[in-house]
């Protein structure tokens, strides 16, 4: 009897070749979970958002929306994430980013198969009751 799987030579099929994953997907996928969490009530610096509630109503140029106020570095393996987040008056900072970071990390790897190391969150600002919005956020449900 002779093993063919011990020699090296013969990958199961789906071993066979390698998988890149570009930085602006895991971004995308960041920022739509972050945008789940309740309590986010924007992505992006002040700036940011201004430059993209313009942007936005250009015909074409709301691509860069989702990503808005993400960046992240993709490694072969690893991934790690820095978010610029607004959050919404009376909520408890502290508990929103961990629940940003919970369903970050849970999309990403469940997605891409990349070990989140780091979530890094940034509050710029809070959203109080009666401030007028930028732009419209969309939550998704």
């Amino acid at each position: 009897m002779t093993d063919t799987a011990s020699g090296g030579s013969h990958k199961a099929p789906g071993d066979r070749g390698r998988t890149t994953i570009a930085d602006g997907v895991v971004e995308k996928i960041a920022g739509l979970a972050a945008r789940e969490v309740v309590g986010v009530h924007a992505l992006g610096s002040g700036l940011s958002r201004t430059f993209g509630a313009v942007r936005d109503r250009v015909p074409g140029g709301d691509k860069a929306a989702v990503t808005r106020g993400v960046k992240a570095e993709v490694g072969e393996v690893q991934t790690a994430l820095d978010l610029d987040i607004v959050v919404d008056y009376g909520v408890s900072i502290r508990d929103v980013a961990r629940a940003v970071r919970e369903n970050v990390v849970s999309a990403v790897e469940r997605m891409t198969g990349l070990e989140v190391v780091e979530v890094n969150i940034a509050v710029g600002d809070v959203k109080l009751p009666d401030e007028p919005d930028e732009e419209p956020e969309s939550r998704l449900q």
